[in-house]
């Protein structure tokens, strides 16, 4: 019985984790519900009046982006925004014929009278924050705007941003990311509906209750003064924006999220990119607990609720490691279940757990209705979007888990980039990309055999117990096999 105990103890910790997580997702919405009765009139400053016009630069971190340079450098060419008090900065790590071509469509932009340089280093020391940080050093403007390669802002984005920091106390505003091919695909359609829900619940939810929030990598602003009082650029996390933000916040700098201004941006359209993000965001994310986790609970400058959803928000990632374990020691449970009779009234208080993924269809509903609409119709697509969601999302649990648990044990691993791909279309291919990873990751093989595993769970729930049958986690087990199914042979057919 003690290996039978073992599995009990850890299998019951992981879904009490992750009710505790559904909860304050929970209170998240509540926020955010409350937060659309509030009426707002925050100073702004008159960009009408020229003397009220800051100087602003725009930084542009890129690295090898063949693909869509292009249309990132005329894209941010077009930005309405008085030339004298705007400069753009191109922080070019590139290693490849991009460095020429770019070089080349920066000199054709500063023929037009647009203060445009192209900044190159002889290495990639500190990677994205190395870049960022050395541009920081001579830019020009008291406010830094940050877009990645693949984010194509509107044309009056400054204009829409620049006016709050009006606030002294205001060191960021950032915007909510749209999805260009959010319809691609179902894998861009599952990335789509969890930015969503991190770009409505999470963001506003938190910040309308002065809650941590993070400046998302991108499509963004940043006063200058913010940046260099929290200590400025650091790459030693592979999330360098969550970290810098809440070492600014720490500083009691204030963030605002604009949810209503909405940047345009280029989902992964390849699993392998997927996997490569994925990874990246979740080990930064445990890396950034590991960093901030005392400086949070030591903080005197915030309240207890704030540290609670701090910390929270910093073991967002950790979560799939909880739902790894509770995936894995679910079918030896299954069995514990039909062994033990005795353990009848345990079963059936884990039964309540259930309420995690209720939470979390609301929670999501809230979201979805927000961006699609109300009505019957868009109900039905959101029940099959969200299982399907959450299968894909459970598929992945190895791969970031793994991350996870390398970010909290402190192994330190390089920054890989996303690649990018300009594809809009099913017409369009992204086989020849050049900047596609070819190796197929050793994960993926584990991932074949956890669909099997799982498969296993579905024939299990025919043969356990002395009634017919136990199908009580059968629903479960359907989702597992198809995300893992789906992750493992969407993997193996990216590299054919």
């Amino acid at each position: 019985m003690i290996l039978e105990t073992i599995i009990i103890v850890i299998y019951s910790i992981a879904i009490l984790l992750i009710f505790m997580y559904a909860l304050a997702q929970l209170n998240l919405l509540y926020n955010y519900i409350s937060s659309k009765r509030k009426d707002e009139s925050a100073p702004k400053f008159n960009l009408g009046n020229p003397e009220e016009v800051p100087f602003v630069t725009i930084q542009l971190p890129v690295y090898n982006e063949m693909y869509v340079m292009e249309r990132l450098l005329d894209n941010i060419a077009k930005i309405d925004y008085p030339q004298d008090k705007l400069e753009i900065q191109v922080l070019d790590d590139s290693t490849d014929e991009t460095v020429a071509t770019t070089a080349a469509h920066i000199a054709e932009l500063q023929k037009t009278g647009l203060d445009i340089q192209h900044i190159t280093r002889t290495n990639r020391v500190g990677f994205k924050a190395g870049a960022l940080k050395e541009g920081l050093a001579i830019a020009k403007g008291e406010f830094i705007a940050i877009f990645d390669s693949d984010f194509l802002p509107t044309s009056d984005w400054l204009k829409r941003t620049v006016p709050f920091f009006k606030d002294d106390a205001i060191g960021v505003v950032q915007t909510r990311w749209g999805h260009i091919n959010r319809n691609y695909s179902i894998l861009t359609k599952i990335q789509a509906f969890a930015l969503d829900a991190h770009f409505t619940l999470e963001q506003v939810g938190r910040n309308s209750k002065g809650h941590f929030i993070n400046f998302n990598g991108t499509a963004g602003i940043w006063r200058k003064t913010c940046i260099i009082d929290a200590g400025n650029w650091e790459g030693d996390t592979l999330t360098e924006d969550l970290d810098l933000s809440y070492r600014a916040q720490l500083n009691n700098w204030k963030f605002k999220y604009l949810e209503d201004v909405e940047t345009p941006a280029e989902l992964p359209v390849v699993i392998s990119a997927a996997r490569s993000q994925q990874f990246r965001w979740n080990k930064g994310g445990a890396e950034n607990f590991r960093k901030m986790l005392w400086r949070v609970i030591k903080s005197k400058n915030i309240s207890p609720k704030t540290k609670i959803h701090g910390l929270l928000h910093l073991l967002n990632s950790t979560m799939f490691l909880n739902i790894l374990i509770v995936a894995v020691l679910s079918i030896p449970m299954l069995y514990i279940k039909n062994e033990y009779a005795h353990l009848k009234d345990y079963f059936l208080v884990m039964s309540f757990f259930v309420m995690s993924t209720v939470i979390f269809f609301i929670c999501y509903w809230f979201m979805y209705k927000n961006i699609y609409g109300k009505g019957i119709k868009n109900f039905l697509s959101y029940i099959g979007m969200f299982f399907v969601f959450f299968s894909i999302a459970m598929g992945f649990s190895l791969h970031n888990s793994i991350a996870v648990l390398e970010g909290h044990l402190g192994k330190k691993s390089a920054f890989i980039r996303t690649p990018k791909f300009n594809i809009n279309s099913l017409k369009d291919s992204w086989k020849n990309n050049k900047y596609i990873k070819k190796k197929l990751s050793t994960n993926v093989f584990f991932e074949g055999l956890l669909t099997i595993y799982f498969g296993f769970g579905m024939y299990s729930a025919f043969v356990v117990g002395d009634q017919g049958g136990d199908f009580g986690l059968f629903p479960f087990h359907l989702m597992l096999f198809a995300g893992f199914g789906y992750v493992f042979f969407k993997s193996l057919a990216s590299k054919v």
